[in-house]
């Protein structure tokens, strides 16, 4: 049994303390959730008390939340919960260095930074490798963080374009015949790569940009017969591409470019008779010198909290087919 101890943290500023709490004191209903203390806040003054480990966990999580906020930041629910499971994973953290935002140094007005230890080291292999690849479920911000390392190299002049590419491959629906250009045809396909981009750049000013073809989103069957100098470009949902796609893709990159190659190796849409690109290429290029390798899991999900259940739930059913337990299936 731990002692139990309690702490009282006094806040300078009223209005921080307010903004750090919450509507209805959330950040400390989630500290009691997901830290089994008790929590009691009166004006700026916030008391703990529990097992003094926990109790310490949420000291830190507040006086560093606290601190994210009095330098320009912003604190959600989903910031509180990533800064618990940060500080109780390395208690020495600085929150301020992994919520880093990816676009202020820009003077964007938009604000994009790591939810997690994961996505912190994520960020820092693709700030020190060429090529990276970055596999796990969905939701875990592979694509996106790599789209905002890309729009951050564009406007720090560190490279001249960008481009975003993904195989067309339908994911478990045959979508028939799509009338139109091909523009129009292979749209849907990028529609994804679309919404990001837009997410961290305004629209008018993304347009521009890709008219210039300084943004480019293309299908991956675009790519072939090209080099690509002076890039970061970006291979989403890798795990659709064929060998001959992958090999294609990596042997593209030219002089000053980056390439980040994302994918989930549990969601494969290919015909069963066609083997992933990208397991395969995992498989080859292992232990090759100068090539950033990222494993998300099912813990650094950073969308809606029933996600994380969601993909635990599937990895556990998927686990029971490969068992044997395949009359289970489509019950």
């Amino acid at each position: 049994m731990q002692a139990s101890t309690r702490q009282t943290l006094v806040f300078e500023d009223p209005q921080l303390a307010a903004q750090l709490l919450g509507d209805r004191d959330a950040t400390l209903r989630i500290l009691e959730q997901e830290l089994g203390i008790g929590v009691h806040a009166r004006g700026n003054e916030v008391r703990l008390f529990g097992s003094a480990e926990e109790v310490g966990i949420a000291h830190r999580v507040l006086e560093q939340l606290y601190g994210v906020l009095r330098d320009g930041g912003q604190v959600g629910p989903s910031d509180v919960r990533g800064a618990v499971r940060i500080l109780t994973q390395r208690p020495e953290a600085d929150l301020s260095e992994v919520y880093e935002n990816l676009l202020g140094v820009t003077g964007d007005r938009y604000r994009i930074a790591a939810k997690n230890l994961a996505q912190r080291r994520y960020i820092e292999l693709m700030r020190t490798h060429d090529l990276v690849f970055a596999t796990g479920p969905a939701g875990t911000g592979k694509t996106y963080l790599a789209m905002a390392m890309a729009i951050a190299s564009l406007q720090r002049r560190e490279v001249s374009r960008v481009i975003l590419t993904r195989p067309a491959v339908e994911a478990g629906e045959k979508l028939g015949f799509l009338p139109g250009t091909m523009a129009e045809k292979v749209n849907p396909y990028l529609r994804p790569l679309y919404d990001a981009l837009h997410d961290m750049m305004d629209f008018p000013k993304a347009q521009r940009f890709m008219e210039r073809d300084v943004i480019e989103v293309a299908p991956l069957a675009f790519m072939r017969g090209r080099t690509l100098n002076d890039c970061f470009v970006i291979l989403d949902e890798a795990q659709n591409t064929t060998h001959e796609q992958m090999k294609m893709f990596l042997t593209r990159l030219g002089f000053d470019s980056k390439a980040v190659v994302t994918g989930d190796i549990t969601q494969i849409d290919l015909p069963v008779e066609k083997g992933s690109g990208l397991i395969e290429a995992l498989r080859i290029l292992e232990g090759v010198a100068g090539i950033g390798r990222m494993q998300f899991s099912e813990a650094d999900v950073v969308r809606h909290p029933l996600v994380q259940s969601i993909v635990r739930a599937y990895e556990k059913d998927s686990e029971r087919f490969k068992n044997g337990s395949r009359h289970e299936r489509g019950v």
